[in-house]
């Protein structure tokens, strides 16, 4: 079976299923969101070890429910200072070869994917059950469609290297392809849904443009964390695909600026959720 092929078997029955749980909604898109970062940090930690930079195996998980949970649980802010307490005091008598890199690398693995991934959940709040669906399908839209261009853009017109050192396949033509397909993801989706969007169309547009330009830069980050770990792929457990960090390394940072874009416009009164 071709690498295409695989892609393509594994991608539609879980671009399926990811539709299905945001649509739901409530706990079922946040158990799905909160699984998902879990094994993008499992990978992230992996990939950490991988590079001289090993990462404390307790704290990282902890932080990350803490991070994903910190919007549902009573007395968030108090939990958070208990942990980070905790941490410090074990890392200041940590006697490892690595132990001033395991302080830094733990807090990255801990913050990173969470804190991208609690910016989605936070997006699907806003206002009904409908619009959270809405806008977040729209931001995932727009990444595919920047990710999916940006690829088949790069691959016909690319000639000057965006950024060699850490990727070397990944052209200026190929990032000013992902705008376009940014767009495209967003009004494909708009036409697709029996649904009026809560922003109009000049709304939308920054927010495509704010996530084809931060998408990438997610990807990139990945790439050069993969390159310091000499690895292809974050994981193996999406066969065609990598891991999980492979396929949501473009959302950890759009979502947050995406969040961001949104709570703007509230609080400016420009749209009402």
């Amino acid at each position: 079976m071709s690498e295409l092929s695989k892609r393509i078997l594994v991608a539609v029955p879980a671009a399926a299923i990811f539709i299905w749980l945001t649509w739901l909604g409530g706990w079922y898109f946040k158990g799905m969101v909160i699984l998902i970062s879990m094994f993008i940090q499992h990978e992230i930690i992996k990939i950490m070890d991988h590079a001289h930079s090993p990462v404390d195996y307790l704290f990282p998980y902890t932080v990350a429910l803490w991070v994903l949970l910190s919007n549902q649980i009573p007395f968030a802010f108090e939990i958070g200072l208990v942990i980070f307490v905790l941490f410090i005091a074990l890392q200041v008598f940590n006697r490892s070869e690595h132990n001033i890199s395991e302080l830094s690398s733990t807090l990255f693995a801990g913050l990173y994917a969470p804190l991208g991934m609690l910016s989605l959940i936070l997006v699907n709040d806003f206002g009904s059950n409908i619009t959270g669906f809405i806008l977040t399908m729209l931001t995932i839209c727009m990444v595919w469609g920047s990710d999916i261009l940006a690829y088949f853009g790069g691959k016909t017109f690319g000639k000057h290297p965006l950024a060699p050192a850490i990727s070397p396949k990944k052209t200026w033509e190929g990032f000013f392809s992902g705008y376009v397909g940014s767009a495209i993801g967003a009004g494909l989706f708009i036409v697709a849904i029996p649904y009026s969007t809560p922003l109009t169309e000049l709304q939308l547009l920054p927010m495509a443009i704010l996530v084809a330009t931060f998408g990438p830069l997610g990807d990139l980050l990945e790439s050069k964390l993969k390159r310091a770990a000499n690895l292809k792929d974050s994981g193996s457990i999406l066969p065609g695909h990598g891991g999980f960090f492979d396929r949501f390394d473009a959302v950890i940072l759009a979502s947050p600026v995406v969040y961001v874009y949104l709570r703007i416009l509230e609080e400016l009164n420009y749209v009402a959720f």
